[in-house]
């Protein structure tokens, strides 16, 4: 990782230790989309025959408990990389043994070793989101679960028109570059650290390890065309 990515990651772990007491209320504008994207997950549950998930940047472990509350039967696995966050989910009630550290670029897993390994709005906050993919798509026997944004989907008709013609043309991460002036990544209040992304980005990757892949735009304001008009989507990729 170079010293620019290694400052970011560090600055995101600072801001979530710090805004750790208000996570779950800084990020209600996510709560329709993934809540949308699980309830997707979910129902694909028993066709795949899952009986083990993984969650990969579980937060304060949200997403966990409504697993654990629909699904008592399957045994789920959240990996969070920041001690704030995780105390919020032991206090919330989960335990050590389902809410663990653990850094999605590198997971301490067995190829396979789990049914279904999954995300929710991770993907956007780490430097290299396609190093995560592999290792999520490396350690998952049936399947992956990505719910994230889409970069080239959000903005006015104008701004994604701009942003889709530079990627078409292979200069949007020169055009990305200029404008976060050379840091490669933005800052919000409500979201700390974040970077261009696009679940299509990584669709290559996932279409090469998936036998079938299946797409839902989780925001309620998209058209039949996904990659131009969703802002955020879900990502159901089965494996071969």
């Amino acid at each position: 990782m170079d010293i620019s990515a290694t400052r970011a990651v560090a600055l995101q772990r600072s801001y979530y230790a710090s805004t750790a007491n208000r996570y779950d209320d800084l990020r209600t504008n996510e709560e329709v989309a993934n809540g949308l994207s699980l309830d997707f997950m979910l129902s694909a549950l028993d066709r795949l025959g899952v009986r083990s998930i993984l969650d990969v940047g579980s937060g304060t472990g949200r997403t966990l408990l409504d697993i654990k509350k629909q699904r008592p039967d399957v045994r789920v696995l959240g990996i969070e990389p920041v001690a704030e966050l995780r105390a919020i989910g032991y206090e919330k009630g989960l335990t050590g043994a389902e809410l663990a550290d653990g850094d999605a670029t590198r997971l301490g897993f067995a190829d396979g070793e789990f049914d279904l390994v999954c995300e929710f709005a991770t993907l956007h906050h780490i430097p290299k989101p396609e190093i995560a993919v592999r290792e999520m798509l490396r350690v998952a026997a049936k399947g992956v679960f990505i719910s994230d944004v889409n970069n080239f989907g959000q903005g006015s008709w104008l701004a994604r028109t701009a942003k889709q013609t530079l990627n078409a043309l292979g200069l949007w991460k020169v055009a990305d570059y200029v404008k976060t002036r050379g840091k490669g990544y933005s800052v919000s209040e409500g979201d700390g650290v974040y970077y261009s992304y696009s679940v299509f980005n990584d669709y290559p990757q996932i279409r090469a390890a998936c036998r079938e892949i299946y797409l839902l735009g989780n925001t309620g304001d998209a058209n039949y065309d996904l990659y131009r008009a969703a802002p955020g989507l879900a990502l159901l990729g089965i494996k071969k």
